[in-house]
């Protein structure tokens, strides 16, 4: 179909492409295979519910990306990517969780095929998508071909955003606005969280005006109580209870870009200490804020909230932030840089980030995060605006 179907221009595709090219030439790699589905929507605009089977985008030093995949997952890529037609490969049904063969025999013929036999390929190893056996079957299949390890190539020249990019953030924003405000709102003793999820999941479908809701990379995280010492549980059938907290960890997600948004909610009266956290948590992220300055380091902006954390006694070793953008599930991070001690990623105008300093204690869990975007000057600017502090209703 191609650009007409695109989420953006082909300006923009060729600009990624070449930050692309120019790190596989660094890297010496002759041609990219790109199992990660965000980073074959970055590059082709392709994007649909498939990535459950072995698909991907190559992509060699010249001529326009392919796009590789099953047969009839092809028709999807004829709806979505900016290539032309002849661009579109699909392998037969009959590679599908075969115990015979493998998707990847199909590929390797492609790829010699086009004169790959013999070259440096570029794989993501440590990736979701790109399996132990996809590995060894491609391996086999090339046996005078090199495979190397490509993790995250692509990951890296999607962390300074573009305009338009930043545009579709800023619309996935107000939709994290939306949620976050609806669950503590909704939030009361009695509602059972799943019918409280639903809603939030309905809210966040319907977008915000002409901003449509997609499916987020992750789906609702939000529970209570002693549940809530744990990051990353879902939700369950139980009532809401006076005397717990619930945090929500909600991203409104636009055109598969995300703006992840944590608060948390207590039903009657806090705990001292729970109150005292979320006192130190709120400074920790302006002073975070604050340090998220182009020309800093990413581990600037984690060193900041720790030294507020530690001022009550919070020794926070974990990291406490991730690039964020363009995403699918199981994750909205990036993959890359990380905000912890640590690391010494340089920050740049353009970057986004989730500052997300969640505190999972021994009795409760509290969580007050932002997703960030680094300006060309002066501290980073917050994609939503919900009131930093631990919300009460009694």
């Amino acid at each position: 179909m191609g650009l007409e179907n695109a989420p953006f221009s082909a300006a923009e595709y060729a600009r990624r492409i070449a930050k692309t090219r120019a790190a596989m030439e660094k890297a010496g790699i002759d041609v990219l295979f790109a199992t990660d589905p965000s980073n074959q929507a970055w590059l082709t605009g392709y994007d649909g519910w498939s990535f459950y089977v072995h698909q991907g985008v190559i992509l060699p030093m010249e001529g326009d990306p392919v796009w590789w995949g099953r047969s009839q997952d092809a028709n999807g890529a004829l709806r979505t990517v900016w290539m032309d037609d002849d661009k579109i490969i699909g392998y037969d049904d009959r590679y599908i969780q075969s115990t015979t063969s493998h998707p990847m025999e199909d590929l390797a013929k492609r790829l010699a095929d086009m004169g790959f036999a013999n070259a440096r390929i570029g794989v993501e190893l440590e990736n979701y998508y790109f399996s132990a056996k996809a590995y060894l079957a491609l391996s086999a299949e090339m046996p005078n071909a090199k495979l190397v390890d490509a993790t995250a190539l692509v990951n890296w020249q999607r962390m300074v955003k573009s305009p338009d990019e930043i545009a579709f953030m800023r619309n996935a924003a107000k939709i994290s606005e939306k949620i976050v405000r609806l669950g503590i709102e909704l939030a009361r003793p009695g509602l059972r969280k799943n019918e409280l999820v639903a809603e939030i999941s309905r809210a966040g479908i319907l977008g915000v005006d002409d901003a449509w809701g997609d499916y987020p990379a992750i789906v609702p995280l939000t529970p209570s109580g002693v549940d809530a010492t744990a990051p990353h549980l879902t939700w369950n059938g139980e009532p809401m209870k006076s005397g717990e907290a619930t945090f929500f960890e909600l991203s409104g997600c636009y055109r598969r870009y995300h703006a992840p948004l944590c608060r948390t909610v207590h039903l009657g009266k806090p705990p001292q200490d729970m109150i005292d956290a979320a006192e130190a948590l709120t400074a920790g992220l302006e002073a975070g804020l604050d340090a998220a300055r182009a020309g800093n380091r990413t581990r600037d902006v984690a060193n900041a909230l720790g030294a507020e954390l530690e001022k009550i006694g919070i020794k926070r070793s974990g990291r406490c932030g991730y690039p964020i953008g363009l995403s699918y599930p199981p994750d909205w991070g990036e993959r890359t840089a990380s905000f912890r001690a640590t690391d010494e990623t340089v920050l740049e105008p353009g970057m986004t980030f989730h500052f997300m300093p969640g505190l999972w204690l021994k009795d409760w869990g509290l969580e007050t995060t932002e997703s960030i975007l680094i300006k060309e000057s002066g501290p980073a600017e917050t994609f939503c605006d919900v009131e930093r502090k631990l919300f009460v209703k009694d």
